[in-house]
């Protein structure tokens, strides 16, 4: 018999993966606000009686709640919508997990900390700067309070799923690619760790398979900036010789891109590694694996 998971909030780049990685040997049930794919089935979790509905009559091994909006100006501009999808909603999510004694997954991010400091390992103490990352954390605490069996993973930069779900950065230089933008303006004082969603989504798979119950750094090996990134995406698609590559700082963009963000987001996965269940790859391996797998042709 297949175990079962519930997989809610999966209409998004790492609800892609995910789906990719557990789909063959697991029964999964794939649900979202946003129907963007076939496997996929309607579902608002911030609806505490509509997800335990779904959720018993699936009756799953395992909870995994993925889904949270992202876009820090967003959640600067929307407080209450962000607090309900990204903190209260996984109070639900650890309810639901509890009374049915199964293990949820829930996932935060390298946002919470305040870069301070230019590494943050798992112990380390978050100090969450703006909405998105205060929620997130608050997410965090009460699932590590609350929850009976957990595991929580940090993700970093977030890449995957090509440019049908992927808006975060390396679709964002893609797509100024695409657009025949021959300067891409980059800042340089903002450094962390990119996260590919394939190698995230085995690793959980490891960490549940091995029980490896708690809270775990989930990012790409080698540590970088935005600027370095940039560059070696340019590099891989060859262009070095006709694009420019023009370093700002963030005030660059503060129009754009007026939220807190912390000069460091570096994660390093200290417990991963001690456990020895760490599928996470060196950030240029996993890049260059992504654009090769989803970005054929795109330019």
């Amino acid at each position: 018999m297949k175990k079962r998971i519930y997989i809610a909030g999966s209409g998004g780049m790492l609800g892609e993966a995910f789906y990719t990685q557990f789909k063959d040997q697991y029964d999964i049930k794939c649900s979202d606000k946003d129907v963007n794919e076939t496997w996929l089935s309607y579902l608002d979790f911030r609806d505490f009686n509509a997800y335990k509905k779904e959720v018993e009559e699936f009756k799953p091994d395992y909870l995994f709640h993925l889904g949270a909006y992202t876009d820090l100006e967003f959640c600067e501009e929307h407080v209450d919508d962000t607090y309900a999808t990204n903190t209260m909603a996984v109070e639900n999510a650890v309810y639901l997990a509890n009374a049915m004694d199964i293990p949820l997954l829930y996932i935060s991010t390298a946002g919470i900390f305040d870069g301070k400091q230019d590494l943050y390992d798992d112990w380390d103490l978050p100090n969450p700067l703006g909405v998105y990352a205060r929620s997130k954390y608050m997410g965090e605490r009460f699932v590590c309070e609350n929850a009976k069996r957990f595991v929580i993973c940090r993700a970093g930069w977030m890449m995957g799923s090509g440019p049908k779900k992927d808006k975060k950065f390396i679709q964002k230089l893609m797509k100024q690619l695409k657009d025949g933008k021959k300067e891409l303006f980059i800042v340089n004082d903002k450094d962390g760790t990119p996260t590919y969603t394939h190698d995230f989504a085995k690793t959980v798979k490891n960490l549940i398979e091995k029980e490896y119950w708690g809270l775990y750094n989930c990012v790409c090996g080698g540590e970088t900036s935005r600027l370095e990134v940039a560059e070696e995406l340019v590099k891989l698609l060859k262009l070095e010789d006709e694009i420019k590559i023009t370093s700002v700082s963030s005030d660059h963009f503060k129009d754009v891109y007026y939220a807190e963000r912390p000069p460091s987001e570096r994660l390093i996965t200290k417990k991963l590694d001690l456990r020895g269940v760490n599928e996470m790859r060196d950030w240029r391996i996993a890049l260059k694996e992504y654009i090769e797998n989803y970005y054929q042709d795109y330019i």
